[in-house]
């Protein structure tokens, strides 16, 4: 039976986004090696994964209005298929400084594909199970993720050279650029726009239309706290593994196990958060995390990935919960606003935590380094008793 156009344009857009989530999160499996295969310090490491980080916080918010003119399915094909070549780049490269200017290009290919995926598809849907579609284009990332990690993590641990696979997903990548641009031709969405848009009606809203400023800060703080320590641990939990005497080849493989707990984290989180409220929610996955943190530093050898499940469960849960709240405290004609703002600090935090927490690695040790990220997310508690009762005022259902 024929796919109907919305379907092949999700499918499309799922394509699309489980290969950049993919490539994205590829690099936590990369960076241990990385390391060994050109002599990195951490803090390089922090460097390289910053760059990347940089280029996705510039340019999302610049690929929304650029496709105002050149259309969201060329822009696009273009990033995707430059984040391909940059993996390639990434395949043959041999240097600290070419690394820095290749995952800059790997992020800005990869800037242009949350805010127009996630736009074409609601076109698509305009007048269809518009959520549920945007649910299966999230989930499709989370697949991407494992997926590609995991299958770069086996390669690994069956001993093939980290290259060859780095420059096929590259190719592959590209491959997809053009397979996008032929699906999203055939169902005729995402084009040039014909004439320039006319002028939308003011919105009744005026600024930002942040109702409750206070508790709006206090979630950019807990999801602040929640994305630097998520991402130092990200970040260097192969090196702890090393530390303790775990196979470079094997360490590589954390980030697969511990995004197969993360997968569902989310999914569960969200669950738990109407059963249980928000607060509470987020109480109980930054306590896991910091617990798990802590027996990832005493636990040995292979034992670890026993752990890491369960850890990515709690690691990666909060963030969708935080997610969520946006709307409880954001006039719903400014919630775009109020979401590119949310999403913009969370890509900087991917960019100065990885730096950060490196200089302290290779100041203090990596798992002294694992202690501090622990101790750091206790500070979401006083930032959840700011926000537990704005919540409960602005009468959350989920609260």
């Amino acid at each position: 039976m024929a796919l109907s156009k919305p379907r092949k344009t999700l499918a499309a857009c799922c394509g699309v986004h489980a290969i950049h989530d993919g490539i994205s999160d590829i690099l936590y499996v990369l960076l241990p090696l990385l390391k060994e295969s050109l002599n990195l310090t951490f803090a390089e490491i922090g460097m390289i994964r910053g760059a990347h980080r940089a280029a996705l916080a510039i340019f999302q918010l610049p690929a929304g209005l650029l496709a105002e003119r050149v259309g969201e399915r060329n822009l696009l094909v273009v990033g995707t298929a430059i984040a391909g070549l940059a993996y390639i780049g990434l395949g043959l490269s041999s240097g600290f400084v070419a690394l820095l200017a290749i995952l800059f290009f790997v992020g800005l290919g990869s800037a242009v594909q949350h805010p127009l995926s996630a736009s074409i598809i609601s076109t698509a849907y305009a007048t269809g199970p518009r959520r549920a579609a945007l649910g299966t284009y999230a989930f499709a990332g989370d697949v991407g993720k494992f997926a590609f990690a995991g299958g770069l993590g086996l390669l690994i641990a069956a001993g093939i050279d980290w290259r060859g696979p780095v420059v096929s997903l590259g190719v592959f990548t590209v491959l997809t650029a053009v397979v996008v641009l032929f699906v999203l031709l055939a169902v005729q969405i995402g084009g040039r726009p014909e004439k320039p848009q006319e002028k939308a009606e003011e919105a009744k809203v005026s600024g930002w239309g942040i109702r409750e400023p206070t508790g709006f800060g206090a979630l950019l703080g807990i999801m602040i706290v929640d994305n630097c320590t998520r991402n130092g641990f990200l970040t260097f939990v192969a090196f702890l593994l090393i530390a303790g005497n775990v196979d470079t080849e094997l360490a590589a493989m954390a980030i697969p196990a511990i995004l197969l707990g993360g997968m569902w984290g989310k999914l569960a989180c969200g669950f738990l958060a109407e059963r249980v409220g928000i607060i509470r929610t987020v109480i109980i996955t930054e306590i896991g995390t910091a617990i798990g943190i802590v027996v990832m530093i005493f636990v040995e050898g292979d034992m670890a990935f026993f752990v890491l499940p369960l850890l990515g469960v709690v690691l990666n849960g909060t963030s969708s919960v935080l997610q969520g709240t946006i709307g409880d405290l954001v006039d719903q004609e400014r919630q775009s606003r109020a979401f590119g703002l949310f999403f913009a600090i969370s890509a900087a935090c991917g960019i100065a935590a990885p730096l950060g927490f490196g200089l302290l690695a290779d100041a203090i040790s990596i798992p002294t380094t694992m202690f501090v990220i622990a101790g750091i997310l206790l500070l979401t508690f006083p930032l959840c008793l700011v926000l537990s009762p704005i919540l409960h005022a602005a009468a959350s259902p989920a609260e």
